[in-house]
């Protein structure tokens, strides 16, 4: 029994078929941009078309005129050799402008797949945070790089074989038509009833691409989690290796039914067009041997009626086929199509303004946020911070502080009130400038699989080797970095794993320092480290903080200490402000909590 047969008849069943034309219609409209490539495709096709129906006529030329049908007529030499020459000529031309509209077929095609793939990357690299914590990273990497590319033989060859073969078939009836009608109408009578089934098998095998795409996201989506340092880490700590590859072979078996269904699905369909096409010349030599035999036609035009039914039912029983091909490609589009129709929440609004000469000015006014409607996580939240103030964010784990510093850079906007930097709301500036404006050192600082040079230049591509030195030594990671074997070109690996937590953390401090951003989002950089790398990230902040407005999250109240203002956090709420001496004096929240956390540390000092 082929996996979950059941329950995918029942999900196939279940959901409503799109309508088609819309869709073919938008992916009919990829090739604009290059409508120049496209008419001169047309023109060639066109040209092509044109030129393979001269064969079969110079046919019926040399049979009836340069040779003659009986022994009583006698033959035309060299107009047999006038004959045979053009026969070659027009062959040979045909092969070459076959390899022409090859050539600017795949042209065109490959630029509609770069369009929509850079469309497609742009489109989603725009979306919100809020969107990519709601989808699978795998599921993601599966539209943009498995369904794009399995329309890649759709846009490349099926959308100008369409037009090729709509050419060929016109031309060619039409000169079968000027030949003998009669014979002409006879050729092409049963075609119609194959029209039905194609119509059927498309849409089997549209259903059939949609689920075998769905469940190789799932593969995908397994991989690219399980496969991960991260991920491989926790399944071999776990001991799950037996239960992933269980659930991998799952959705990989669930796959292979699939695609031998999509391979299954209309094989009689193709059986039968290719028993018709094949038989097709005989039924022409025996309905046209009798007229030649009655004196109704010539036996050069039955030859020359047999060549040209070939490149008849070739192109029709391709046409029949694209019906097929493109039905079931609509799945593939549609896919793509939803991500590209899906509304980016966090952009630009019409007249946006740049931020320019930043101070560093940042104030909340009443600000409201809820990640869930009806669930808030911020409510009511404002304070003031000018240029170069140190403000720490305190509070429990799930209080706000996180929310608040991502609505800094717009990674989500606000639900209520609003966020200033300047005196400009956010939402009214580009997020260019804003995103220059703003820098962010999280906890777990992510690096690229690439070099340490790479990896710093990414906030300032056109720093210097100086500059990117210079940064590294404000971030006391200068020595370690030059001690390596290939110093600054040494790659750090997938996520940074070649280098410690410490370590990581001053590169990415020293990326911070690099872009030199007015505002600075610190997520607490010391928490989880020992204290000779605490003492070593406490330096480096020293030279990140200095001279900048400043939101650091702060989970070691230590590190605080010197902040010019503190806000402490529940449920969402400021329910306490001030300096570390002002909240101690208040013996409130902040203190209450001040006191465990020195508390803990001096009895895992002790334990030490």
């Amino acid at each position: 029994m082929p996996p979950d047969q059941s329950d995918w008849i029942r999900r196939r069943q279940a959901r409503p078929q799109r309508p088609a034309w819309p869709t073919v219609r938008r992916a009919v409209g990829l090739h604009r941009p290059h409508l120049r490539l496209v008419v001169a495709l047309l023109a060639v096709i066109a040209v092509s078309s044109l030129v393979g129906i001269v064969p079969p006529l110079l046919t019926r030329e040399i049979i009836d005129d340069a040779i003659g049908t009986t022994p009583t007529l006698t033959g035309d030499g060299s107009r047999l050799n006038v004959l045979i020459l053009l026969m070659v000529v027009f062959v040979a031309g045909g092969a070459l402008l076959g390899v022409a509209q090859g050539y600017v077929a795949n042209t065109v095609g490959q630029g509609v797949m770069f369009d929509l793939r850079s469309q497609l990357y742009r489109h989603l690299t725009g979306m919100s945070l809020r969107w990519f914590t709601s989808n699978r990273t795998g599921e993601v990497l599966s539209r943009v790089s498995n369904d794009v590319g399995a329309v890649q033989g759709v846009v490349s060859d099926t959308m100008s074989g369409v037009v090729g073969n709509v050419i060929t078939v016109g031309t060619t009836f039409a000169v079968m038509l000027a030949l003998d009608w009669r014979l002409a109408v006879f050729s092409v009578v049963f075609l119609p009833l194959f029209i039905i089934p194609a119509r059927r098998v498309g849409n089997i095998q549209r259903q059939l691409i949609s689920e075998s795409q769905e469940e190789l996201a799932t593969l995908n989506a397994q991989m690219q989690e399980t496969l991960s340092v991260s991920g491989a880490l926790l399944v071999k700590t776990f001991g799950r290796q037996q239960e992933e590859i269980a659930r991998f072979d799952r959705s990989a078996a669930r796959i292979r039914w699939l695609n031998i269904r999509r391979a299954m699905v209309g094989r009689w369909f193709g059986v039968s067009m290719g028993l018709f096409s094949a038989l097709a010349p005989v039924v022409v030599y025996w309905y046209g041997g009798h007229r030649v035999i009655g004196g109704e036609a010539s036996l050069g035009t039955v030859v020359a009626f047999a060549g040209l039914l070939t490149r008849l039912f070739g192109p029709t029983t391709a046409l029949l086929n694209v019906n097929v091909t493109v039905l079931s490609s609509l799945a593939l589009f549609e896919r793509i199509f939803d991500f590209l129709d899906l509304e980016q929440e966090i952009a630009d609004r019409p007249g946006a303004v740049e931020l320019r000469d930043v101070r560093g000015d940042l104030a909340f006014e009443d600000v409201g946020f809820a990640y869930i409607p009806g669930t808030p996580a911020l409510s009511g939240v404002s304070f003031d911070a000018p240029a170069g103030t140190f403000v720490a964010l305190v509070g429990h784990s799930g209080a706000g502080k996180t929310t608040m510093a991502y609505l800094v850079p717009r990674l989500y906007d606000v639900a209520s009130g609003r966020v200033l930097v300047d005196g400009h709301d956010i939402r009214d500036v580009s997020l260019d400038s804003l995103g220059a404006a703003v820098g962010m050192v999280n906890q777990e600082p992510f690096l690229f699989h690439t070099t340490i040079r790479d990896n710093l230049r990414y906030a300032r591509p056109e720093a210097t080797d100086e500059q990117v030195e210079a940064a590294a030594r404000a971030a006391n990671i200068h020595d370690f970095i030059a001690g390596l074997p290939k110093g600054y070109d040494t790659v750090v690996g997938e996520r940074g794993y070649r280098l410690s937590g410490g370590e990581k953390q001053r590169v990415a401090i020293a990326r911070a320092l690099l872009k030199d951003p007015a505002i600075l989002i610190l997520d607490e950089a010391t928490s989880s480290v020992d204290s000779g790398t605490e003492r070593a990230i406490q330096g480096a902040l020293e030279h990140l903080t200095r001279g900048r407005t400043v939101l650091a999250i702060a989970h070691r109240l230590s590190t605080v200490l010197a902040a010019d203002l503190i806000l402490v956090l529940e449920s969402g709420r400021v329910v306490e402000r001030g300096t570390h001496a002002e909240l101690l004096a208040r013996d409130g929240v902040y203190a209450k909590l001040y006191r465990q956390q020195f508390a803990a540390e001096r009895t895992g000092a002790a334990a030490g």
